[in-house]
């Protein structure tokens, strides 16, 4: 059963990507959104003219359309309904990585995520794993090179995690002390967050080296005998779930759980049909060398690839077939956090409150995940530089400006309602979970404090 259950897991993940990105789409890469999708299309041809098909692999190319990409999304839906109740499975999975490459390629800043990558690559490499036929049957091993292919992918997420920590120099791992920031600075905490911020300074640490163990040995375990691959399993799943307990990673953390029934429960192999053999086993060869290779470049072997095997990558890579991975290489230790307002007058001025992020100081940590708010994260990562690198930012506070309905959707609450404000800036906050008798006594999750402008006050030209 236990390609039945990665199956019908990858489609409740796709399922949950497509949905979660359908209240969103309009705002983000709509006409009227932040990033519209015909402008960055029209960028690309204008300066990759004939190769930017083939740079930027999108159905978009023939409709970018609010109502082709409503298409899209709605179809991705059906086709992960499909892959879940056993109906033309191989047909959905394929039309499944087609749909999401193409949202992966025109959301554009917003898909800049490594669990977007990694639905890709699983989805990619599902494809081998899939059955054939109108209702075929699930429960039948799969073939053995295509477990072989998620052995490894899984065995390189993980061990690539824990290896980019202490590849990065980041003082705060190597002194065993980055947890010690971690709930606090991650993006969106979890309301048990708070709590596991505030436990002791030994426990930190402990948790620290068992991120290392379960990230850096029980990979190995991946690639070993039955009985200790299960083992491994077990110990990622419970690793997966504590993760998801203290930060709202979106899919990320049920992802990576699907990953781990197929390679490492595997009871067998049915009889397949030797051009299939074939295909499946040549195919599945192919991804796990290239993988090799991305793992060994990590680690600087060999430090020069033949330019013939860098294209190939290139191209594995544009397609996301196969990625690199690695989650907080460095720890961030301060919380910045952005807060956009507006004004009539340049004297009274009202804060833009985001669904998600830190704003208001007494509003109580959420629950989000699997639900990705795609704003509410790039808000985090624009925090940590300036808006000069963030070239969608301006774009946002334009639409604020214009008062777009489908940006402003994206927002908890809009101060002006009835009309755009004249004016609108950003400042820069730094944020600090409160301690427990300040909760107490006055309900407040967060402590701020005043660091300066992100962006200067702005209005439309009249």
């Amino acid at each position: 059963m236990a390609r039945s259950i990665f199956l019908r897991g990858l489609a409740i993940t796709y399922l949950m990507a497509f949905a979660s990105f359908l209240p969103q789409v309009n705002g983000l890469i709509g006409s009227k959104g932040i990033l519209p999708v015909s402008d960055y299309l029209e960028s690309i041809d204008s300066q990759y003219l004939d190769t930017g098909y083939a740079l930027f692999p999108t159905l978009a190319w023939f409709d970018s359309s609010d109502r082709f990409l409503h298409l899209m999304i709605w179809a991705g839906i059906v086709l992960a309904i499909l892959l879940f109740l056993r109906i033309v499975p191989l047909v959905a999975a394929i039309g499944l990585w087609v749909l999401y490459l193409s949202l992966d390629t025109v959301g554009q800043i917003f898909f800049s995520f490594q669990w977007d990558a990694l639905l890709l690559e699983t989805g990619f490499a599902a494809i081998l794993l899939t059955p054939w036929g109108l209702r075929p049957l699930y429960r039948n091993p799969p073939p053995r090179m295509a477990i072989w292919l998620f052995r490894f992918l899984i065995f390189r997420l993980t061990l690539e995690s824990g290896a980019v920590k202490l590849l990065s120099g980041d003082p705060t791992w190597r002194s065993l002390t980055a947890l010690n920031y971690h709930y606090e600075t991650q993006p969106l905490p979890t309301p048990p967050a708070w709590f596991a911020h505030h436990l002791p300074a030994f426990v930190q640490k402990i948790s620290v080296i068992g991120v290392f163990a379960i990230e850096l040995v029980v990979p190995f375990l991946f690639l070993t005998t039955r009985p200790l691959r299960r083992v491994g399993a077990l110990i990622t799943i419970a690793f997966q779930c504590l993760i998801a307990f203290t930060g709202n990673y979106t899919f990320f953390n049920l992802l990576t759980i699907v990953l781990c029934f197929v390679p490492l429960f595997d009871d067998g192999e049915a009889p397949e049909p030797r051009w299939s053999r074939w295909v499946v086993s040549t195919a599945s060869v192919a991804l796990i060398a290239l993988g090799l290779l991305q793992l060994l470049t990590m680690f600087g072997i060999p430090g020069t690839v033949p330019e013939r095997i860098a294209s190939i990558d290139f191209r594995a890579q544009t397609f996301h077939i196969v990625n690199r991975y690695g989650l907080f290489a460095v720890m961030t230790t301060t919380r910045p956090e952005i807060i956009i307002e507006g004004s009539d007058d340049a004297e009274n001025w009202k804060a833009y409150e985001f669904k998600y992020k830190p704003g208001d100081v007494n509003r109580p940590l959420a629950w989000v995940a699997p639900y990705q708010p795609r704003l509410d994260w790039q808000m985090w990562f624009a925090a940590l530089s300036n808006y000069q690198d963030n070239p969608w930012f301006p774009q946002l506070l334009r639409r604020l400006l214009e008062g777009s309905p489908d940006v402003l959707n994206l927002l908890a609450i809009n101060p002006f309602p009835n009309k755009p404000p004249r004016l609108v800036r950003a400042r820069t906050y730094d944020y600090h979970f409160s301690d427990a008798p300040t909760r107490r006594r006055t309900g407040a999750i967060w402590t701020r404090r005043y660091l300066g402008e992100y962006f200067p006050v702005v209005g439309l030209k009249q």
